[in-house]
């Protein structure tokens, strides 16, 4: 065989390890995960960590989140991230997406945020009013477009005027008078909504009651949630709209790099610090919960290990 010859084989078979999962401690894998300040961003940022401390080669791919990484994996610009579950049920029985669950790994509160001396005491009072509903292509979005889809229909001037930002946005553009409030969903409490409050007060309007019919429409992905009194400086427990996060990652994942990030998931959870909500803890009974949406074989395999 000449030389040219052998130097294209090699070439092409150096090319298809690195796009193919293998290669050194396997293929890279890319895990999509948030914007800046929001729980996915960080979960994502240690996890990558200890899978790359695993031998497992990683690439953070910031993202809108939810929506945006469920198209991601579905297109296969993605291997692994994080989803709401909401989003990722929609995904897999609506959009007909091939994905599957890793795990569902802790529960997300709905935060809807004003200043505290607003005039804004439940998503009906937003009529004419600017609002932040979350990036575009994020969970946040989805679920607060139904929020406030579920207050009826409302004629001219009576809208919301909706704005979709990112969670800093979100907050500069309160601390700013330029909305009136704005929607985040996300563990409690969140770091950069913790931050804000200190330098500008606020109050959370409680969506409990928006709950029910929200299962109605939508089905049990939505659960009764409270945001703890002292979050935020809250001198009293705030009810809510509690929506798990899912791990999730393209169907044709192969199984083995999926055992794996499952394993390692879970011996690094204390690493891992997610964040304080039920589910947390990444407790292995909680995370085969995910609904319509289908674990992977790998993962079953994880948890079947687990239970024998």
């Amino acid at each position: 065989m000449s030389l040219t010859r052998r130097a294209l084989l090699l070439a092409a078979a150096v090319a298809a390890a690195g796009c193919a999962p293998g290669g050194g401690g396997g293929p890279e894998l890319r895990l999509a995960t948030g914007g800046p300040g929001g729980p996915y961003e960080m979960l994502g940022t240690r996890l990558a960590a200890e899978l790359r401390r695993r031998g497992l080669p990683v690439r953070v791919l910031p993202t809108a989140a939810s929506v945006q990484n469920l198209t991601m994996l579905a297109e296969g610009r993605a291997d692994l991230g994080f989803a709401l579950a909401d989003s990722a049920e929609d995904a897999v029985r609506a959009r007909r997406l091939p994905v599957a669950a890793l795990a569902r790994v802790y529960m997300n509160y709905m935060h809807m945020v004003v200043p505290r001396d607003s005039a804004v005491n439940a998503p009906a009072d937003l009529a004419g009013r600017a609002v932040s509903i979350g990036a575009d292509g994020s969970g946040t979005a989805v679920t607060a477009e139904r929020i406030l889809a579920a207050e009826g229909p409302a004629g001219p001037g009576r809208r919301p005027r909706i704005l979709r930002l990112h969670l800093d946005e979100s907050i500069d553009a309160l601390r700013r008078g330029e909305i009136a409030a704005f929607f985040w969903s996300g563990g409690v409490p969140t770091p950069a909504l913790d931050a804000f409050r200190r330098a500008s007060p606020i109050r959370l309007i409680a969506l409990g009651d928006r709950v029910a019919p929200l299962r109605r429409a939508h089905g049990p992905v939505y659960e009764e949630a409270s945001v703890p009194a002292r979050s935020y400086g809250l001198s009293r427990p705030v009810p809510t709209i509690g929506t798990p996060s899912y791990l999730v990652c393209r169907q044709g994942l192969a199984e083995d790099p999926a055992r794996r990030v499952t394993e390692i998931l879970f011996s690094s959870r204390d690493r891992l610090q997610a964040p304080e909500a039920p589910g947390g803890r990444l407790d292995k009974r909680y995370a085969i919960g995910t609904g319509s949406v289908p674990l992977h074989p790998g993962a079953a395999r994880y948890y079947r290990s687990v239970y024998g």
